[in-house]
């Protein structure tokens, strides 16, 4: 059952009419961040990952609401490495926000606010932004970083108080990560108060260096390598999934350039392995050859089950072609790097 007592009704009331029960990882979460705890969760997908870092933050800020304390302050800061990744959950946050604020009766109108702000998003979406902050904004590491250098967005960024960053294995280990880690002890220094790091993670070995790159510098009470030092709740809840990997090469012999020959028994082979699968991603290295390759099985799939997407889309183009194969309307994509190797599908 859930703890009651550490939600308002309203939304404890809504994820139990929406899930019935909480996750383990989100029952540990939970209880981590309302003593004011840095948090890791690490779990597979499908554990309830995004609400176990996002139902408290929501709470937080029903309960303001509910005191008429709301102001229009940007509060909560959701950091995804992926843009497809942002607008799913500014959409998933729209539904529960609109049914939670249903049953809030908040005295000077202030509504709980949610969006996107990426490289993608249009000029007077970022205007209106500045002129009445979202509560919780919704972005990647390289807009967080221009949202620094400018005085309206460090204005806006002046109050967070909790920081929520997704898929953060995957930032770990790069230019990016280090990048971010920088971004969020700016952060850090034009805040009052720290904000509450929450890091959302795909099982990962060792779970404690995730934990470390979470809380940063202001996280580590020495140099030692004992996790009891490190100001982070960790909540494993990780576990090892079946794979089922194969190396497939076409029958006729490997050339520098790839032959007709070779090309159709390619394309076969991949067909094959759509037709007998509900989705199938397919990823090459450049933008022409995932045109090319989508065509080749389009002739053979169906044009109308096969797509690609690649950075010389418009958005408008890419967001319909993810959204596509979400829904099940394609059977297969072809993509490059601009798909971030599928993770958020």
């Amino acid at each position: 059952m859930m703890d009651e007592q550490l939600f308002h009704e309203l939304v404890g009331g809504w994820f139990q009419r929406t899930f019935r029960t909480p996750t383990e990882c989100q029952r540990q979460a939970w209880r981590a961040i309302s003593h004011g705890r840095n948090t890791l969760v690490a779990a597979p997908t499908g554990s309830g990952k995004t609400f176990a870092a996002f139902l408290s933050a929501i709470d937080d800020l029903v309960k303001q609401a509910e005191a008429g304390s709301l102001s229009d302050t940007t509060q909560v800061l959701y950091v995804s490495p992926l843009k497809a990744l942002g607008n799913d959950i500014e959409r998933n946050l729209e539904g529960p926000l609109q049914e939670i604020q249903q049953g809030l009766e908040s005295e000077d109108g202030v509504k709980i606010r949610a969006a996107v702000r990426t490289g993608d998003t249009p000029q007077t979406a970022r205007a209106a932004m500045r002129r009445k902050p979202p509560h919780i904004l919704v972005t990647t590491p390289e807009s967080l970083y221009i949202l620094l250098t400018s005085a309206s967005g460090r204005d806006m960024l002046k109050t967070v108080r909790t920081v929520i960053i997704d898929e953060i294995h995957a930032l770990a280990g790069d230019k990016r990560g280090a990048h971010l880690s920088l971004s969020l002890e700016r952060l850090t220094d034009l805040t009052p108060q720290p904000p509450l790091r929450i890091g959302l993670s795909a099982t990962q070995k060792p779970v404690e260096e995730i934990a470390r790159f979470l809380v940063g510098c202001s996280g580590h009470e020495d140099d030692t390598e004992s996790t009891d030092k490190i100001d982070c709740e960790i909540v494993d809840q990780g576990h090892v999934r079946d794979r089922d990997l194969s190396l497939e090469l076409p029958p006729a012999p490997l050339e520098a350039v790839i032959s007709a020959e070779s090309s159709n028994d390619v394309y076969d082979r991949i067909a094959a392995l759509i037709a007998e699968h509900h989705t199938t991603l397919v990823f090459v290295n450049t933008r022409r050859l995932a045109e090319r390759v989508a065509r080749a099985l389009s002739d053979r799939v169906g044009d109308d089950v096969v797509t690609a997407h690649h950075g010389s889309m418009s958005k408008e183009r890419r967001f319909d072609a993810e959204q596509r194969l979400k829904s099940g309307a394609l059977k297969a994509l072809v993509a490059t790097a601009s798909l971030e190797l599928g993770i958020d599908i």
